[in-house]
Parts: C-alpha cells; sequence; structure tokens
C-alpha cells in the first residue's frame, strides 16, 4: 500500500518532497531505491524519525492493529498524521489518539480516500439533487472472486477481514453524503473461505426519514452486479461499475399507455412486468470527477493554511461506531439502535468464530515503511517543511 501511494501521488507531487522510508523488511529499501526514492536509506528506526526536525508529518499505513502505538507515538513528536483506514480496532482506542492529538497540537487525518470516487460522487449529486426524486433505498456493492488479500489481512488480530478493509470505505462514503446516521443496522458477516476473519458481509442501514442502505462486500461472487442501485420516487439509478457505466431511468405517464403483462413461470403478472419502451424514459448520468490528488491538497491545506479537512473527527467516529454495532448485530443476530454504545466501546470489529479457534495460525511481526515529503509553496511561516509517510509490510511463517 505505501509503495502504491508513493508512485501514484507523492514522487510527482508539487506539495511535498520525499525526506525517506523505514522499514522492519531491509528488502524494502532496495525497492524504494528502485523505485527512484533518493533519501530512501535515511531512516532505521520511528526515533530518528521523530527526531528529525525536517520531518513535518507520519502516514501511518501499518496494520490496523499497531495503528494506536504509531499514532500516539508520533504525536507526542509533534508530526502531523495521516492514518490509513480503519484508524483503530475500535472507538475508544480512537477517542484516545485523538485526546493526543489533540494535546500535542497535531493535525491528524484519517485516509478516507474513497470519498473522492468518481462513482460514489455521481450518486452524491443524484441524491444532493434529487434527480429521481425522493430516494428510498441505495444499495452499493463491492464483489470480487479473488478471496481475501494476503499477509496479515487474514488474521483477526492484526484486524483484518472485509469489514475493516472495504466495509470502512463504504461505510464512511454514506456517513458523508446523507445529513445524519443510521437510527439502527443489521448485518451478517460470512466465513466462507475458513479464515477466522470475515470473507464478506451483508450491512442494512435503517434511517429515521425511511432511507435503506445496503452494503454488500464478497469476495467469491463470480458474476459482475452493479456497483449502486439507486431507488426512488421518480426514477431508478444503476452505475455498473468502475468505469461509471450507468442510466437513469424515469417512468412515463399517459392514458394511452398500458401496462402490459407477461407470462412469468407458471403464472400472468403485470405488477412485475418491466415497463415497455415507450412507458420509460433513459437518460446518462452527469458523471463526477474529483480534483487530481484531492486527499493530499486536503492535508496540505490542514497542515499549511490552517484550513478545516473534509474528513472530521466526529465523522470517522460515527464510522467506527457503525462498525461495532455491525459486529454486535452479526454476534447476536439482531438490531441494533445506534443508540447502544457503552456496550460496544471495546470490542472488535467482528464476531468472534468459535468453530475455526483450534486452526494453527501463521503470522508473524508487522513490517512497516517510511515515506518523508518536504512540503513546497508554503505560505505559512509556523507550518513545518517536511512530510512523513509510513507504509506497511507484513510476511508470514509456521508459529
Amino acid at each position: 500500500m505505501g509503495q502504491y501511494h508513493y508512485r501514484q501521488w507523492l514522487k510527482t507531487s508539487e506539495l511535498f518532497s520525499v525526506s525517506g522510508i523505514y522499514d522492519i523488511n531491509p528488502d524494502r529499501y532496495e525497492v524504494a531505491q528502485k523505485d527512484g526514492m533518493k533519501n530512501y536509506n535515511r531512516f532505521y528506526s520511528r526515533e530518528e524519525i521523530a527526531a528529525d526536525p525536517d520531518t513535518d508529518a507520519v502516514l501511518i499505513a501499518t496494520p490496523n492493529d499497531v495503528h494506536y502505538e504509531y499514532v500516539c507515538f508520533f504525536a507526542q513528536s509533534k508530526k502531523h498524521i495521516i492514518c490509513e483506514k480503519p484508524v483503530a480496532m475500535n472507538c475508544a482506542e480512537y477517542s484516545e489518539m485523538l485526546k493526543i492529538c489533540e494535546q500535542n497540537n497535531v493535525n491528524f487525518i484519517v485516509h478516507q480516500n474513497r470519498r473522492w470516487d468518481p462513482d460514489f460522487l455521481t450518486v452524491r449529486k443524484i441524491y444532493s439533487e434529487n434527480q429521481i426524486g425522493t430516494i428510498h433505498r441505495i444499495e452499493s456493492r463491492v464483489q470480487g472472486g479473488n478471496g481475501i488479500p494476503g499477509d496479515w489481512r487474514k488474521f483477526a488480530e492484526k484486524g483484518g477481514g472485509m469489514m475493516l478493509d472495504w466495509g470502512v470505505h463504504l461505510i464512511d462514503q454514506f456517513v458523508y453524503m446523507l445529513p445524519e446516521i443510521p437510527q439502527s443496522v443489521y448485518c451478517r458477516y460470512s466465513y466462507h473461505a475458513g479464515f477466522d476473519v470475515d470473507d464478506g458481509f451483508c450491512l442494512t442501514l435503517n434511517y429515521r426519514n425511511g432511507l435503506v442502505a445496503e452494503i454488500v462486500v464478497d469476495t467469491d461472487c463470480f458474476i459482475p452486479l452493479p456497483r449502486w442501485m439507486i431507488y426512488g420516487e421518480e426514477g431508478t439509478a444503476v452505475i455498473q461499475d468502475w468505469e461509471m457505466n450507468g442510466k437513469i431511468v424515469k417512468p412515463v405517464y399517459a392514458k394511452e399507455l398500458k401496462i402490459a403483462g407477461i407470462q412469468a413461470g407458471n403464472g400472468f403478472t403485470k405488477t412485475m412486468a418491466y415497463r415497455t419502451a415507450e412507458s420509460i424514459e433513459t437518460m446518462e448520468i452527469d458523471k463526477v470527477y474529483p480534483p487530481e490528488n484531492a486527499f493530499y491538497k486536503e492535508f496540505y491545506d490542514a497542515v499549511v493554511n490552517g484550513k478545516t479537512p473534509l474528513i472530521r473527527a466526529d465523522q470517522v467516529m460515527a464510522v467506527l461506531n457503525i462498525m461495532e454495532a455491525a459486529a454486535q448485530s452479526a454476534r447476536e443476530n439482531k438490531v441494533i439502535e445506534l443508540e447502544e454504545t457503552s456496550k460496544r466501546s471495546e470490542l472488535p470489529f467482528f464476531p468472534s468464530m468459535e468453530r475455526i479457534s483450534a486452526r494453527p495460525k501463521r503470522f508473524c511481526d508487522n513490517i512497516r515503511t517510511v515515506y518523508t515529503k518536504r512540503f513546497r509553496n508554503c505560505s505559512n511561516p509556523k507550518a513545518l517543511n517536511r512530510w512523513q509517510y509510513t507504509r506497511p509490510r507484513m510476511t508470514t511463517a509456521e508459529c
């Protein structure tokens, strides 16, 4: 993940300059050198990073279970922080992170970068502009057929599983888009792959205004299904894929138009018949694209120009709260009201699976890398002049 950040955005950024990496796997330094990083061998410990006066900020992308440790360490070193998602293993951890960052006057932003996904921005426009009338149901699906990603993401103690990998992003999109948090949630996890973390889930969010949102993540689906389905009082919208192939269909009402029935299996129906071509209007979706490198510009403006970031702490906490409620729902197989938070403050985001608890586990210590970048075009004399990035790596071995 860290290498992807560097290659895709940071290597050519006009706002930052890379000042080094840190990884407990020596091989990653050679990889960084091959990627063209000049200061690839500058840091060999987190203490060296903390002591470097030219380092402004760190991006922590370690396995999820050590986010808390690294955020607290670098906050106390007065480094601004980007942390990969999920930011913490539970709400209690995140609350403590916020407290320490506030005490040290540190900017602390979670990498919820999928707020800038074009497909999501397009759905948000459909919703906010009432393009198909009042929306009463939204389905968000991310499905693949390649199983759970490798390394630490297969292990519960490291914070693995699809809820923490993809669920945190998809829930965040709804928290950002809608004016209120859900009133209640119901969730079922799947464990078809046989690991002690979920390989998929189906989460239903119920809102006070009657809106129902369904989030589905699968890693064993071999037929592509729509990325988004949006149901409104005046039409239906679909976005098929990441390339945003899709359309909006609205009904046409006229006295001369009659409902045509169909033979459905062993019976006849008009209710479940699709509308005829002359009784619908089909329109292209109005696609929305984000500014280039939007997330990193948000971070730059927060640190250098004092701008309030788009990703707010209360929204991040709401996402974590929903994830905890989803885990409780799956454990107890019941609808959970979101107000019931006190019992979940230190629980993990996945229900325990006793049926596989005796299975031998394969894991070893975390491997992490650090990238650093210098702020450029700084108009704030109080701003620091370097940025740093922490990158994860994990290997497996028999224990």
